[in-house]
């Protein structure tokens, strides 16, 4: 008997289909050894050595491992062929006490027959170099949270937690919140003009005005919008130029995690757990009726763009029977590696079978399956199709001392846009010809104002760890939900992160007193460290003392020099205690400030202070539409509309949110324009 173990029960169901009667496929359900949950378990005075225990969860699976191992001629390990899964299948090597050099070890990037049987041909010997690296990030994940958390459960408040990775995406978003409040918005202008041309309409925008380009803010108030206006509206507007570029446009690269999570995030809302979710169900293995447990997709935490030559072969096949010769690219397009840290053995994420069309499988997926499924076909099949070929037109109007820009766009050939339609647009312009001139039809003054940036979405974020080199493909969505499980991050009406109140105390005092640990450079340091010690160039204890004595000592100094009131001292308010007269005062917990009664502990008293988001007024200039849209209701709910400004101007939100999320926009053209309501189509998408 030949006992394969893998991590999942629904990966063993799949890879069973593909072996004889012979062979026993069981999992591990995950890890079964890891650091102890009631003590640290790592000896610092002996080089760091971590001391492993079995969780109650996983005795029972050990317990039956061992008594098939037993049983078993021959046992293979076959976890994930990364980090994490090199690691559980040492822990497995380790309780079934496995010879090292005789213990058979199997890896594959997907789930299909040839690749299990080719993967059961050439065992290979554990990879110590990635159990290494894996047993460093979670000791120095261990050091990091068992020592500074019980620090900022006495200094700040009980229960919360510090992490090496953790604590450096919360500066992200707190310092991104920052950047909103402390935002000043500048009023601007700009004069568009609606013009008639023998062959059709269009408009254009004032680009130049007295031999000088206008920036953004030039026009900075209505008054100097309104003078050019007026000097415009008597000028002869007579084409002076057209100009007409080719651009092509190449397909992008295969997905990665992380540029799989950012995409998913924007075109469906996903969060970067759901997405992996997804992502782990379609690489596990999708019942498709007859042809039963089938793996859909390679694995889904990589940061290579590379794809199989098999791959590229058969993609290029479909793309010509199914979208003709024109389509394919003149040769297999290959992809380079950005990331200094990537595998180059591994793949980018892509389907198993790429004549297996989405449509071809729908009936057996679930909505959100189909989706993600869809979106991994599209984008790798892309990468092999035409560049498209766009031809963009711009269109100068002279117009007494101004000059006036249109612009246009069209498809000459749609290329890899075919299979994968990005948010590639037309914008038709009619037939013009050079010296045109043109009738004016209207001329109208538009006001804006600067935007703060955005609060960063899943996609957002993700892109800016990426982008400092902090964590790796296995973590970005692990990260998001620890901040949002530990109360540090919130999310906001439009699905976005919004760092809480006790976020903002705990990341001050780490920038103020721990700056390494929330230090972008240094994060990302420790995380190319990691990965020399994937690699063998680099013994991992040696990298955990480096960290840990800078880390250790500061950490002693910080405990005596500080106090809670030096962090968060109390602040006066306006109540009284209703129990004993005295002052009350404002407290912070981890959930955010409450009121306690200042003669404590004589009094005890303590009243909720819910944080509460207190509305904006509107600004003066929209404070009209209050009174235009007083009875406007939901035409979804019959719930009243309340009139709320955001990034892109004032809409009509319904006042029965959460519960319903209906919004209409409202399209203000000029200050003393007519007012139109939109309703949106795409309410959900925020």
């Amino acid at each position: 008997m030949r006992l394969i173990i893998v991590e999942s029960p629904t990966k063993a169901k799949t890879i069973s289909r593909f072996l004889g009667k012979t062979d026993i496929v069981e999992s591990s359900f995950g890890h079964v050894r890891d650091l102890p949950t009631k003590k640290m378990g790592i000896a610092i005075d002996n080089n760091f050595e971590p001391s492993y225990e079995i969780p109650t969860k996983a005795k029972k699976t050990v317990n039956k491992l061992k008594a098939l191992a037993k049983q078993a001629d021959e046992i293979v390990l076959a976890s994930d062929g990364d980090r994490e899964g090199e690691a559980i299948a040492w822990h497995l090597q380790q309780l079934l006490k496995l010879p090292p050099k005789d213990t058979n070890r199997i890896v594959f990037h997907e789930i299909t027959e040839s690749a299990i049987k080719t993967a059961l041909k050439n065992p290979r010997q554990l990879n110590q170099n990635l159990i290494d690296a894996q047993q460093a990030r979670r000791v120095l994940d261990r050091l990091v949270g068992y020592e500074l958390s019980p620090f900022l459960w006495k200094k700040v408040a009980k229960n919360l937690s510090a992490g090496r990775v953790q604590s450096v995406a919360v500066r992200l978003i707190v310092e991104r919140e920052r950047e909103i409040e402390n935002f000043q918005q500048q009023e601007y202008w700009t004069i568009n003009a609606d013009l008639q041309a023998k062959d059709g309409q269009f408009s254009a925008q004032l680009a130049r005005w007295q031999d000088k380009s206008l920036d953004k803010l030039t026009l900075s108030n209505e008054t100097l919008a309104n003078e050019i206006k007026n000097k415009l509206l008597n000028a002869q507007y007579t084409i002076s130029s057209i100009t007409k570029n080719r651009l092509t446009k190449k397909p992008a690269a295969p997905f990665t995690t992380s540029t799989l999570q950012q995409t998913a995030n924007r075109w469906f809302g996903f969060s970067a757990k759901q997405t992996m979710v997804i992502a782990q169900q379609l690489y596990e293995g999708i019942n498709l009726g007859p042809h039963g447990q089938t793996g859909l997709i390679t694995y889904m935490r990589t940061d290579a763009v590379n794809l199989s030559n098999d791959f590229i072969a058969q993609s290029r096949e479909v793309l010509q029977n199914n979208f003709g010769p024109q389509f394919l690219s003149p040769s297999p397009r290959k992809f380079a590696n950005k990331s200094k840290g990537a595998q180059e053995a591994h793949e980018a994420i892509r389907p198993t079978d790429p004549q297996r069309t989405p449509e071809s499988i729908k009936s057996y997926l679930e909505p959100r399956q189909l989706k993600l499924y869809q979106l991994i076909w599209q984008r790798a099949l892309a990468s092999q199709a035409a560049e498209a070929q766009i031809d963009h037109i711009t269109v100068d109007i002279a117009a007494g001392e101004g000059l006036f820009r249109a612009t246009g766009q069209t498809i000459a050939f749609p290329g890899y846009l075919m299979i994968y339609p990005e948010q590639t647009q037309e914008k038709l312009l009619p037939s013009l010809t050079a010296n045109e001139i043109l009738q004016l039809l209207n001329l109208q003054t538009e006001q804006h104002f600067t935007q703060p940036p955005a609060r960063y979405s899943d996609a957002g974020l993700v892109k800016q760890l990426e982008k400092h080199g902090i964590g790796r493909p296995s973590t970005y969505a692990p990260i998001i939900a620890t901040i949002e499980a530990r109360n540090y991050v919130i999310r906001d009406e439009h699905k976005r992160l919004e760092p809480t109140a006790i976020a903002k105390v705990v990341n001050d005092l780490l920038v103020a007193h721990f700056p390494a640990i929330v230090d972008y450079q240094f994060t990302a340091n420790i995380e190319e460290r990691l990965d020399q010690i994937a690699r063998g160039h680099l013994n991992w204890q040696p990298v955990i003392a480096d960290f840990y004595q800078p880390f250790h000592q500061n950490l002693e100094i910080k405990n005596k020099q500080l106090s809670r009131q030096d962090i968060l001292p109390d602040q006066a308010s306006t109540e009284v205690c209703d129990k004993c007269g005295a002052p009350m005062v404002i407290k912070t917990s981890r959930y955010g400030p409450f009121l306690a009664c200042s003669a404590f502990p004589k009094c005890r008293n303590i009243k909720s202070m819910k944080e509460k988001k207190v509305s904006k007024p509107l600004p003066e200039k929209f404070q009209h539409l209050l009174t235009k849209y007083a009875d406007q209701v939901c035409d979804k709910c019959g719930a009243p509309m309340a009139v709320k400004v955001g990034r892109y101007g004032p809409f009509l939100a319904c006042s029965a949110f959460p519960k319903c999320r209906n919004l209409q926009k409202i399209i203000v053209k000029t200050a003393a324009a007519t007012t139109a309501v939109k309703k949106n189509k795409t309410s959900k998408k925020t």
